[in-house]
């Protein structure tokens, strides 16, 4: 019986990743920083629902929102460069195709659905509406506007990256023109999306050359460089919370009534918010990689693409059912159970439901067995799940 039950959490939450070969230290981070997307999310439906929550909750909340999504961006970056010598431009295209803008289309539809079915327990203003802003609106959509974001910023990374070949300083001020651009056409957040978060791709390009290497990483696992970008990062936090003003990445630009000047500053000053955050966070999970604790993290890590897709319609469910059959208003737990299951439940259906039986969900091909030899290298261009480290870089 408890063999059993091993089995079935060890496939539940695919365990085995842990023995394979892989940049620990982007799992660690992963998992984290969808723990923290999941922890929005959550936050964000207590608040619509008219659960009081203490200001402290949504003061974190906002402290992550300065670097959570650009660290996905940046992982891409990181690896995406990578495939570049080995596959074409037509094979990364239909691997993103595949990995991310397909699961978009689907998950949006099935969100969009759930939305109007139950709007009466959501509070939600869906409608069929809805169906067309997947085309040209995803932030309407809620979080699936990072799908097609992404997707689109690979495309124009890998075509700039591979035909046009500039050089890496005009290419990271192409994507400062980028970022501060893309507020003016917020109104076609198909563009904007892509647009305000490219140069972080382009920064997870440049990191490429550096981070990868081993005696980098062996510098980064140092306490000391955690330690030092601390008080940097409270700082920075405190200039976001009272200067900057606290708001999101894909802000309009009326904001700032137009003041170009005032706009510019503050819009660089945000990105170098986001910046230090970044760092802070990649050291921090160097650190716990050279602790090997919270393995779970792993795990949580390398299932961020399941989990990012589902965890708005299981935190929705979690919420209708504590709050109007369960009777429990508790912030806290509310809170704690939307993150608890947010995370778990798309894991767990993906592993036992998902991988085998309903794969059309996810990918337009069935995948093969874990141990195919094609399995690895399709990985190689994983956004979300990152690759098996390559015989090219140092192993570790």
């Amino acid at each position: 019986m408890i063999t059993s039950v091993r089995h079935w959490i060890s496939d539940a939450f695919n365990s085995q990743v842990l023995q394979k070969k892989r940049h620990v230290w982007v799992d660690y981070l992963r998992g984290i920083v969808i723990i923290l997307v999941v922890y929005h999310h959550a936050f964000l439906g207590m608040v619509k629902n008219g659960v009081s929550v203490p200001q402290s909750i949504m003061d974190a909340n906002m402290a992550a929102y300065s670097f959570r999504m650009p660290l996905f961006f940046i992982f891409s970056g990181i690896f995406t460069a990578l495939t570049l010598s080995s596959k074409s431009f037509k094979a990364i295209a239909w691997n993103k195709f595949n990995l991310l803008f397909y699961p978009y289309v689907i998950w949006s539809i099935i969100q969009i659905t759930l939305q109007i079915i139950f709007s009466d327990y959501t509070h939600s203003d869906g409608t069929y509406r809805d169906y067309l802003y997947i085309l040209y609106q995803p932030k309407r959509l809620a979080h699936f506007w990072y799908l097609p974001a992404l997707f689109n910023a690979t495309i124009v990374f890998v075509l700039i990256k591979s035909k046009f070949k500039i050089s890496p300083n005009y290419h990271l001020l192409l994507g400062v023109l980028f970022f501060l651009l893309a507020p003016f056409i917020n109104n076609i957040s198909i563009m904007s999306n892509w647009m305000r978060f490219y140069i972080f791709l382009v920064i997870g390009d440049t990191l490429s050359h550096y981070i990868l290497k081993r005696e980098v990483q062996e510098q980064l696992k140092k306490a000391a460089y955690f330690l030092a970008f601390i008080p940097i990062f409270i700082i920075a936090q405190f200039y976001y919370f009272n200067v900057i003003g606290v708001r999101s990445l894909e802000n309009d630009s009326a904001t700032f009534q137009i003041n170009y000047v005032s706009y510019i500053f503050r819009e660089l000053g945000f990105l170098t918010i986001s910046l230090i955050g970044c760092t802070t966070f990649i050291l921090l999970a160097f650190l716990i990689e050279k602790w090997n604790r919270w393995k779970w993290l792993r795990i949580v890590g390398f299932h961020s693409l399941y989990i990012y897709i589902m965890h708005v319609i299981v935190v929705g469910f979690i919420r209708i059912i504590f709050l109007r059959f369960f009777g429990v208003d508790n912030y806290l737990v509310l809170l704690l159970t939307a993150i608890v299951f947010g995370v778990t439940v798309p894991i767990i259906f993906y592993n036992l439901v998902g991988k085998k039986y309903l794969w059309f969900l996810f990918s337009t091909q069935r995948r093969s067995a874990p141990n195919s030899k094609v399995v690895e290298s399709n990985m190689k261009t994983s956004d979300l799940r990152i690759p098996p480290l390559h015989s090219t870089v140092n192993n570790m």
